[in-house]
């Protein structure tokens, strides 16, 4: 089905929050306009949650951890498994309303709608296999451990994945018994409430999922409720280091999913045109390079490193910027005009410094495009490894190229930073591959490609990229609390 701006458009909300399974109709945080990032125009007017909404959320979760659907794991698991059919009911409406708020491509928020489907349908599968054990702990004993949940869930998800980071907190959650308040980006807002529709036209238990769009003061409101009992956040790392201040006066376990400055690594035993490619595709122009593991360093071994810049440029070059709708577009604009200012205004600091040689790109995209927030693909190269360039995340299609002698430089450069989020790396040698793997600093490293975040996998970042884990049985674990019951047999 061919999905058209106009018809986004008529899928856009009316911006309230969702609460106990119902709409919340005037909210005490007020409200906020949205512009869509690829024309500057109105999409709409959305409510900010308020402290009162925050305290009505945290209270419909907690008095629906007494519902039967949520004890009992068998009815979890045909909830989860509903949710997904919801989702890909609404999955048109869920791409369009992402491509609309935040500029994404719609052939990618396709994608993205469709594998939050996938996160819920892997975690139902989770609800009836939280088991415990039986420990030996001597004669006339039984002393046995069970997985509990937590209770009530805060879970606050970026603006740059909207409904794939929404799945990956709501669906392991709910598998393990809690209960959520979502809490979205308030520069994300719309896919969030639709999201929330699709629990609604399904008669989701009131209470077990609940929809406060806010912004810095929702989401510290939210963290320091008392009545919050674990908080999964995604964002930045000024954002996450308050969520975590936020949470401490409670002691509030925190899962914490921060930025990251991943490196990709290319080894002269690769083909340099297909990593040229690919480097450019995945670190500048996938989703506007707007995302916490994206490879946003490339380090390129000297003997291939004119090579590998000529195809990064070239690719970096042909790119199609456009409306998110257009078929033909390979890249649309970056979230809105605050973040276009900020990262053309980051790219201008690097030029003034010297941090590195600019390639290509480096200014906001002219013509049809001006009233959008399109930044051109930007490449530098012989990027100094310590300048700002290549340690400070600028979430924009902002590419640092870094050349390299030997496998020990390239490794002691990729681990220069304080982040751990992801690493790259591009080789023939199956030894070297295992070999470097090992020794980056990172949660997660991808060998010559990309994964997609398989539901089964556990993904999280170490360092400054944060603690804890999404994703597989590690993701469901983050999830309960184990308690001990010793029972004496005398």
């Amino acid at each position: 089905m061919t999905l058209t701006r106009e018809d986004a458009l008529r899928a856009v909300p009316d911006g309230r929050l969702f609460v106990e399974g119902g709409w919340v109709e005037r909210s005490s945080g007020g409200e906020r306009t949205h512009h869509d990032p690829a024309t500057g125009a109105v999409l709409g007017t959305h409510q900010l949650a308020g402290r009162q909404e925050v305290d009505a959320a945290v209270g419909a979760a907690r008095r629906a951890l007494e519902r039967a659907e949520l004890i009992d794991p068998a009815r979890r698991r045909s909830l989860l498994w509903s949710l997904a059919g919801a989702i890909d009911a609404a999955a048109d409406d869920l791409a369009a309303l992402q491509s609309l708020e935040m500029g994404q491509p719609l052939r990618a928020a396709r994608a993205g709608a469709a594998h939050a489907a996938e996160w819920f349908r892997y975690f139902a599968g989770w609800a009836d296999k939280l088991d415990g054990a039986v420990v030996p702990a001597g004669p006339a004993v039984l002393d046995y451990a069970v997985a509990c949940p937590y209770g009530v869930v805060a879970a606050i998800t970026p603006w740059n994945g909207p409904i794939i980071s929404l799945a990956l907190k709501v669906a392991p959650a709910i598998a393990a018994g809690n209960t959520v308040v979502v809490k979205p980006s308030e520069l994300a807002p719309f896919s969030a409430q639709r999201f929330a529709q699709a629990c609604h036209d399904i008669a989701f238990p009131p209470g077990v999922i609940n929809i406060v769009t806010g912004g810095p003061e929702a989401g510290k409101a939210l963290c320091a409720h008392p009545g919050v009992d674990k908080i999964s956040f995604t964002g930045g790392s000024t954002a996450g280091r308050a969520v975590a201040h936020a949470a401490a006066d409670n002691l509030t376990p925190v899962v914490l999913e921060l930025g990251g400055k991943s490196a990709s690594i290319a080894f002269a035993d690769t083909e340099p045109a297909v990593v040229g490619k690919l480097a450019a595709l995945f670190g500048v122009l996938q989703n506007a390079g707007q995302g916490c593991f994206l490879p946003t360093r490339l380090l390129v071994e000297r003997a291939i490193h004119d090579e590998v810049v000529a195809a990064v440029v070239a690719t970096a070059g042909a790119a199609r910027l456009g409306d998110p709708f257009e078929p033909a577009t390979t890249m649309g604009p970056v979230a809105g005009e605050a973040t276009c200012e900020r990262i053309l205004s980051a790219i201008d600091s690097a030029r003034r410094r010297g941090d590195g040689a600019l390639l290509t790109g480096g200014q906001r995209a002219g013509g049809t495009l001006t009233a959008g927030a399109y930044v051109e693909p930007t490449v530098f190269c012989g990027v100094d490894p310590a300048s700002p360039l290549a340690q400070e995340e600028i979430f924009g299609p902002v590419l640092a190229v870094i050349p390299f002698d030997d496998e020990d430089e390239a490794i002691a450069i990729a681990n220069g930073t304080r982040y751990g989020l992801a690493g790259y790396v591009w080789t023939n040698d199956l030894r070297r591959a295992h070999r470097v793997a090992g020794a980056l600093d990172a949660g997660y490293v991808s060998v010559n490609g990309m994964a997609a975040l398989p539901p089964a996998a556990p993904f999280g970042g170490w360092r400054g990229s944060g603690y804890g884990v999404e994703g597989g049985r590690w993701g469901v674990h983050e999830f309960v609390r184990l308690k001990n019951v010793h029972v004496s047999l005398r």
